[in-house]
């Protein structure tokens, strides 16, 4: 059980990586947009998420607190929603780039100062 939670645990630092990558490669640039990386890291960090947080409720060890697990969700749908929705818009509003990468800063740090 414990290979597959560090594997669904990498998969999740992956999908994490590719939706902040690009979202930091573009502070510089002008022109800011949704990737389609970022868009497969949203999908990532869902998908092995949800994984993650069925293993843990499902293990011996005691459960995680039920509001992080629903807050979490509920910012990782916004980051997919949004995502989804902006990323093949020629010129999405920089406040929708902003909200993507803010937003998935939000999920790490509620996922790290909750305990």
């Amino acid at each position: 059980m414990n290979a597959l939670r560090y594997s669904l645990l990498i998969l999740h630092f992956i999908g994490l990586a590719a939706i902040l990558g690009p979202f930091l490669d573009q502070l510089r640039a002008d022109a800011k947009r949704i990737t389609t990386t970022m868009v497969w890291g949203a999908r990532a960090q869902l998908v092995t998420g949800l994984a993650l947080a069925g293993l843990a409720y499902s293990g011996d060890d005691a459960a995680p607190p039920h509001a992080k697990i629903a807050i979490k969700l509920l910012v990782a749908l916004a980051v997919v929603g949004i995502s989804e929705a902006t990323h093949k818009k020629a010129a999405p509003a920089v406040a929708t780039w902003w909200l993507v990468g803010g937003l998935t800063v939000v999920n790490i740090i509620v996922a790290v100062a909750w305990h």
